[in-house]
């Protein structure tokens, strides 16, 4: 038993949730039953967030893109800094893409800002600066998919858009029992229709504020409080004991172990980057000396145990060597040495161990070994994209977050 209910069946979702659950698009009164106790439950319990403040389309469009793929926690002092920096999508036009990705440094996913700077240029030359208000108008514009332009309605012009994100897909697919993949086509097209005739036509902004809180607070991915929660009532998948099994998991992702390395060849108090071309892993940021290694060269580089942390490494976190002062120049193997040439054609002989980075990019999780090489020779690559800089200016470039890391930890 759970919360009263029967415990879930261990059997399909097809077998367990008949179609019938899924409430008739002409059942009215259920749907007004549902609106009203959002909006009650709203007016009580909605979240206080920044970009709740006004109703701006340029800051509900800012944070939208920010909240993509990233938690409110997080978003809050990026977006803060970012609109001191930009308070109004003329000003976000007018920057330089580079001051851009440099406030979004560390957030990740590094497409949005490029899309952010573009869509921003094109409100304001082509658009007057004024921000579209139907869902369908803002969908032609760089980087704002379904869900970003029903927000921007929604929230900016109070329209009775839908909108399905992570929260609302887990809400929608409990409250209809949803048994298939929300994520897949059908599920997709199941979703939207339901969110396009759930939505309220009365305060609209209120309720997909309300629906996304609910989502989140209440209706979460483990341990749900369906007691707590004002829609109990009205779920299928409460109704059928069903609710942590729903909505279906995707299928997990097959991870890949890669070993890269990241140099940083010095050169008295000036160091080596390069900016990422468009095709690249973060396009637009500037990083160091990067490459892929295979196991006979992640395994040539020499790092003494000592100088290693006692903890254990978790995603993302730097593993600190303990002291720096007894980690010793050691001679670069001669494989790395030639590859650094090809890349920059500046000649490098020895390597001093700086850190160990691991970290998780899409479905890769990856081990960075980070070493800085004194140039020993050679003449600068023409055409490889590689420039000078001093600690001082990489403070102002945008690098990636392990790049970025890298950089606090030089002298």
């Amino acid at each position: 038993m759970r919360d009263g209910r029967p415990a879930a069946s261990r059997f399909s979702l097809r077998v367990c949730v008949p179609m019938s659950a899924f409430p008739k698009l002409t059942d009215l009164g259920w749907r007004r039953r549902l609106r009203s106790r959002v909006l009650r439950w709203y007016d009580l319990n909605g979240r206080k967030l920044p970009w709740r403040e006004s109703a701006d389309p340029y800051r509900i469009w800012i944070s939208e893109i920010m909240l993509q793929q990233t938690t409110v926690a997080a978003v809050v002092p990026y977006f803060e800094r970012f609109i001191q920096r930009f308070p109004t999508v003329k000003a976000l036009a007018k920057a330089e893409q580079s001051e851009v990705l440099r406030l979004w440094e560390g957030l990740g996913y590094y497409s949005r800002a490029r899309n952010l700077h573009s869509t921003a240029q094109v409100i304001v030359n082509e658009l007057s600066g004024e921000f579209p208000r139907t869902a369908d108008e803002l969908t032609k514009l760089p980087g704002i998919g379904p869900y970003t332009a029903g927000a921007i309605a929604s929230f900016a012009f109070d329209q009775p858009a839908p909108i399905v994100e992570a929260n609302t897909l887990r809400l929608y697919s409990r409250l209809i029992a949803m048994e298939i993949d929300p994520r897949g086509a059908a599920g997709q097209k199941t979703l939207w229709k339901f969110a396009a005739w759930i939505v309220s036509r009365r305060r609209a902004a209120d309720f997909n504020q309300a629906v996304m809180d609910i989502g989140s607070q209440v209706c979460r991915p483990r341990d749900p409080e369906c007691p707590k929660c004002p829609l109990m009532a009205s779920c299928k998948a409460y109704e059928a004991g069903l609710q942590i099994q729903i909505p279906l998991q995707p299928t997990k992702t097959v991870i890949t172990d890669v070993v890269e390395v990241s140099i940083a060849v010095r050169r008295g108090n000036q160091f080596l980057l390069r900016q990422c071309t468009e095709k690249e892993r973060w396009a637009g940021l500037w990083d160091f000396v990067r490459f892929e290694l295979t196991d006979a060269q992640a395994a040539a580089l020499k790092i003494p145990e000592k100088t290693r942390a006692k903890v254990a490494v978790l995603p993302g976190q730097q593993s600190l060597f303990a002291d720096d002062s007894a980690v010793a120049t050691q001679p670069l193997d001669a494989v790395l040495q030639a590859q650094v040439q090809e890349q920059t054609g500046i000649s490098v002989e020895t390597y001093r161990p700086t850190m160990e980075i691991r970290h998780a990019v899409t479905r890769y999780r990856i081990r960075l070994l980070c070493i800085t090489c004194e140039v020993s020779g050679g003449r600068l690559k023409r055409g490889a994209g590689f420039q000078w800089y001093s600690l001082t200016q990489l403070t102002d470039l945008p690098l990636s977050r392990t790049g970025r890391q890298v950089a606090d930890r030089l002298e």
